[in-house]
């Protein structure tokens, strides 16, 4: 079966660590959909601008295109997707994709993207991001893990909700 599951949230929640980890433990393949922002698009977050819809369509074009499943394959997709319309764009390309939402609170994301420093997305963009987000309905929604919850944990309640 193929199948392409989005963990999807704001920055610093742990997108790339859970998609990684949930790749690895269901054998498939892990995408990052940040590999793929173009030059302008990071130079643009970096300088603490937010994204604009005509700043994101082409960026969620090729992430689709890279993250359609092969034959008998599973594809985890790191992606922020924040709002409705991304996801339907990227469910477009990608039929049925499966929404997994990390949830988390302002305060812990803002200390976690100030810890890091090794990438674009500077804290003050967790506001804006918070603002964008559109929480994905109960009828798109495979599951939701909390941004408190340690890794593997989210990984079996991913699992718990795949074999339902």
């Amino acid at each position: 079966m193929s199948r392409c599951i989005l963990v999807m949230g704001v920055s610093g929640t742990g997108k790339s660590t859970l998609g990684s980890a949930l790749a690895t433990q269901l054998g498939g393949r892990f995408v990052d959909a940040d590999d793929h922002h173009s030059a302008a698009n990071v130079a643009k977050m970096s300088a603490g601008q937010g994204l604009t819809d005509d700043d994101r369509w082409p960026w969620l074009a090729q992430v689709a295109a890279v993250s359609q499943p092969r034959a008998n394959e599973t594809v985890v997709l790191a992606c922020s997707a924040l709002k409705a319309s991304y996801r339907d764009r990227l469910r477009d390309t990608i039929p049925g994709l499966a929404v997994v939402f990390i949830d988390g609170d302002a305060d812990t994301l803002h200390a976690r993207l100030s810890a890091r420093s090794d990438h674009f997305m500077p804290p003050s963009q967790v506001a804006l991001q918070l603002q964008t987000l559109e929480v994905p309905t109960p009828n798109e929604l495979l599951c939701a893990v909390g941004l408190d919850d340690p890794t593997s944990q989210q990984v079996r309640t991913i699992e718990r909700a795949l074999s339902r």
